[in-house]
């Protein structure tokens, strides 16, 4: 299973603000410079916002929270998650991994899935770390089980706990921080003194915490417990982030919906009485399921939709006793079996009664349609097949749908069905308080990391309506000691429910909350297909108001509307049941190192020239193309590794362990494959004599950086004669694919310069905003626009090149213009140059144009500022 285009997106987040982290080694002004500079959504954090400044919860450990609805993949967010963070340290650390859960059942359904080999989420964690991966209980931990000093060195050691059990409130959970003779194994890593307990452990191995659903882990205690376990790093996880979250990356529902994991919007229908509710229930779920019916004989899978009853919400001071809930919900599942609804399709949820345990409510030979609950089905209970919540709570109450409604939004087998009906979810309630009913399902769709925006009424009128009886209401007193009635069904009349009937009609109701269904799926749909179309994540509810959006100026709109910038396109192969067929793709680089042997090129490196006094340098202390560490490795520690490699009686592993160290600290060069890199630099160290491995250990990233700057040359000409020799053979071609966007979120933004597109336009230096105020004030330009790295407009060959300006004259002609100081390395310029000019030449090169600005010197094609304004004047 691999990652979907948002939950990508929350993995670049997080790679980003590693990024940061790297270069400020401070996590405050890691967190303020991701979001102010951050490619899709730049803000300011400031109090009082969805984005506040960075909380310090953990004094010196990085603590950061992602925000994704339910039913988005929190668990398989984190598992892909792991390897990112643990990219981002020294490779040779344990690689440790507290994961902590809320409840009983959440815990038994981690490990259940973080063991099973065949599991999506082990099979990720599997691929990133070779196999080498152990999961533990609490149990197992104390009992030493495949745990000792040997194996946390070797493998991937990821610890689940529940919150509770590392709180030192009982007997049981005091065994954690209580002297342990199965973990003797430890006793040379721990100081001497210390005493051997899996509580110093789990400190000592600095783990990575992860904190699922971390809304409930705000608590004092909780916080002096993530204290405890001296973490490296905390990463929270949650639909309803608290006050202290500091959140990088957010999920829309609309992402949700484009990718078919949740049914949404919520349809919701406000009765007349409980009696309504039940039969709209019944009717509804067999429409549901007649239509499910019939999806599977067209090819579709198999859907046995689910109604949820709730009985009265234990609220406030009318809760029910352990036998007056069993009464009652014992009592409804009677009732519905009077009405000629089989035993078997009905079963009970409640705190003390689990009819579900051990079923498989999504097998086929499953008969289950109806479950009756109170509020036993809350986060961790997870159905898809449920569709239906029935509130029967009082009619004077409002209804509380709060806790389960989160337990209906799951679509099955995350995929859109042929039946629009299918596709949502619905809510059916009989309340006189239907706006305080409305409150509680947006509360609910709140917990759920949904909005006010994701819900529906069949039919508008019931909110007026609402509005207008409500007031009236609260002047008739309710005596506030009345008890609900023992029987809850005593005010169903079941004369007026009909049985479900395959060749029934719906009636009125039925007709209305579909007819509304239809139309608001109709809706979602057209806003997805929208999102596809301009090819752009949805820019999260909660922080629309936090980023600043400029507009294209009203004079230049027609203009620049008519522009459609070419771009390097590639005719790829493809088998469908037509036969062979060619699809056009965006060239990508990856498309251009088909064939490169890096394991047999050229190992021609110049060490020689490398000396402590003239090339000192620490990874931590390098660029953000490498990969970021933040944590240094230095003193006894580096001592200890070195020896280690270096050890005389190691000497035939020594080109092995050399070669795995590089490795970790080049990183992923995607997309060579790691294989072709690992055995390029064994034939590198192949050659080394012990002088040059000693050399080595005093100056690892340095020669390090020497390797990888080779293998990127090596890459870049590969790739390079590749696309040339695509463009003579006319396997690369030019299309014309982008669009001015209609507006910009360059985050810091210039000083006012003339014939700007946008009414603000990003950040510059001073030499570009010298060029651009020139070329602002001559005649013949109609305007300009800062093209913002990574966001605005690329020319794809064998690198991604971002030129600095898009500039139109009055006559029509389009110009890429990139401006260069004179202090700039001239090596990567001329590559931009030489691409640009292909650019140029391939595309119409009467309309479409391509310069590269020096103030005085410059590389081969480039232009002298002086010379080009020269020119411009002319276009």
């Amino acid at each position: 299973m691999e990652l979907k285009p948002y939950q990508q997106y929350v993995i670049n987040d997080l790679s980003l603000f590693l990024e940061h982290l790297q270069q400020t080694k401070d996590v405050k002004k890691a967190f303020y410079n991701f979001w102010t500079q951050h490619p899709k959504t730049p803000l300011f954090p400031f109090s009082g916002s969805a984005i506040e400044p960075y909380k310090n919860n953990i004094p010196r450990v990085p603590h950061i929270c992602v925000k994704v609805p339910t039913a988005g993949g929190k668990t398989f967010i984190a598992c892909n998650a792991i390897k990112t963070i643990f990219d981002a340290f020294t490779y040779d650390r344990p690689k440790a991994v507290v994961w902590l859960v809320p409840s009983i059942t959440i815990l038994d359904q981690t490990i259940k899935n973080l063991k099973d080999p065949s599991h999506p989420y082990r099979q990720k964690i599997n691929s990133h770390f070779g196999n080498r991966v152990e999961i533990f209980d609490k149990a197992t931990l104390l009992q030493g089980s495949g745990f000792n000093a040997t194996s946390i060195k070797e493998q991937l050691n990821i610890m689940v706990f529940t919150f509770d059990s590392l709180r030192v409130k009982n007997k049981e959970d005091r065994k954690v921080f209580q002297e342990n003779g199965n973990l003797q194994s430890f006793e040379n890593l721990l100081d001497k003194d210390t005493e051997i307990t899996l509580g110093t452990i789990i400190k000592y191995l600095n783990p990575l915490v992860i904190v699922d659903e971390s809304h409930n882990a705000e608590s004092d205690l909780s916080v002096d417990m993530l204290k405890e376990i001296n973490p490296c790093f905390i990463l929270d996880l949650t639909a309803t982030p608290r006050k202290n979250s500091n959140i990088v990356s957010f999920i829309d529902a609309l992402e949700l919906k484009k990718e078919n994991m949740v049914k949404l919007p919520v349809i919701v229908y406000n009765h007349q009485d409980k009696t309504e509710v039940i039969n709209s229930s019944l009717q509804l779920q067999k429409r549901l399921e007649l239509q499910a019916i019939e999806e599977e004989i067209k090819g579709g899978k198999y859907i046995r939709p689910i109604v949820l009853f709730q009985a009265q919400p234990k609220n406030g001071k009318n809760f029910l006793n352990e036998e007056e809930e069993k009464s009652n919900v014992q009592k409804l599942k009677e009732k519905l079996i009077e009405l000629k609804i089989p035993d078997e399709q009905i079963k009970i949820k409640t705190a003390n009664i689990n009819e579900i345990k051990g079923i498989d409510l999504m097998s086929k030979e499953c008969e289950v349609r109806f479950i009756i609950t109170i509020n036993a089905l809350k986060e961790g209970w997870d159905c898809p097949f449920a569709y239906i919540l029935a509130s029967l709570a009082d009619k004077n109450s409002a209804v509380d749908v709060e806790q389960i409604l989160g337990r209906v939004l799951r679509q099955p087998y995350v995929m859109k069905h042929n039946f629009p009906l299918l596709n949502l979810s619905y809510v059916l309630t009989a309340s006189s308080k239907f706006l305080d009913t409305l409150d509680n399902i947006v509360k609910g769709l709140n917990k759920a990391g949904f909005s006010d925006k994701d819900y529906k009424l069949t039919d508008p009128a019931m909110l007026e309506e609402a509005k207008r009886q409500e007031p009236l209401q609260q002047l008739t007193v309710f005596s506030t000691s009345k008890e609900i009635p023992q029987d809850i069904t005593s005010d169903i009349d079941a004369s007026r429910i009909l049985a479900p009937s395959e060749a029934a009609l719906p009636n009125n109701t039925i007709s209305e909350i579909e007819q509304t269904a239809i139309q608001q799926n109709e809706a979602f749909e057209r806003t997805i297909l929208e999102m596809e179309t301009i090819d752009a994540i949805t820019l999260p509810n909660e922080i629309q108001q936090l980023v600043k959006t400029y507009g294209i100026k009203d004079i230049f709109q027609k203009q620049a509307g008519q522009i459609n910038l070419p771009q390097f396109y590639l005719k790829v192969p493809v088998n469908d049941l037509f036969g062979n067929q060619e699809e056009e793709l965006a060239l990508e680089k990856e498309n251009l190192l088909e064939g490169f042997a890096l394991s047999k090129a050229d190992t021609n490196i110049e060490f020689d020239s490398i000396t402590s006094e003239l090339y000192k340098v620490d990874l931590d202390e390098t660029k953000k193309e490498h990969t970021p560490t933040f944590i240094r490795l230095d003193g006894q520690i580096k001592k200890s590794v070195m020896a280690y490699i270096l050890d005389p009686s190691k000497k035939g592993n020594r080109v092995k362990n050399f070669t795995k160290r590089i490795m970790d600290i080049v990183g992923n060069m995607y997309p060579i494959p790691d294989k072709e890199i690992e055995k390029y630099i064994n034939r590198i160290l192949e050659d080394f004599k012990d002088e040059q491995f000693d050399d080595f250990s005093n100056n690892e990233y340095t020669y390090t950086d020497k390797i990888k700057q080779k293998i990127r040359s090596l890459s870049e000409t590969f790739a390079e004669k590749k696309f040339k020799d695509f463009l003579d053979t006319d396997k690369v071609f030019m299309k014309p694919s982008f669009k001015l966007p209609k507006s910009i979120s360059p985050g810091d933004t210039s000083k006012d310069i003339t014939k700007s597109l946008y009414e603000k336009e990003g950040s510059m230096n001073g030499f570009e905003e010298r060029v651009i105020n020139e070329i602002g004030n001559m005649t013949n330009i109609a305007f300009w626009t800062r093209n913002i790295e990574r966001k605005g407009f690329k020319i794809n060959g064998y690198i991604n090149h971002y030129p600095d300006f898009i500039i139109q004259t009055k006559s029509g002609k389009t110009i890429l213009l990139e401006t260069k100081g004179d202090h700039l390395d001239g090596s990567d310029s001329a590559k931009k140059v030489r691409l640009g000019n292909l650019w140029s030449g391939k595309s119409d090169n009467t309309l479409f144009k391509y310069f590269m600005v020096y103030e005085n010197k410059g590389v081969d094609g480039a232009y002298k500022l002086e010379d080009f304004r020269n020119i411009i004047k002319e276009i």
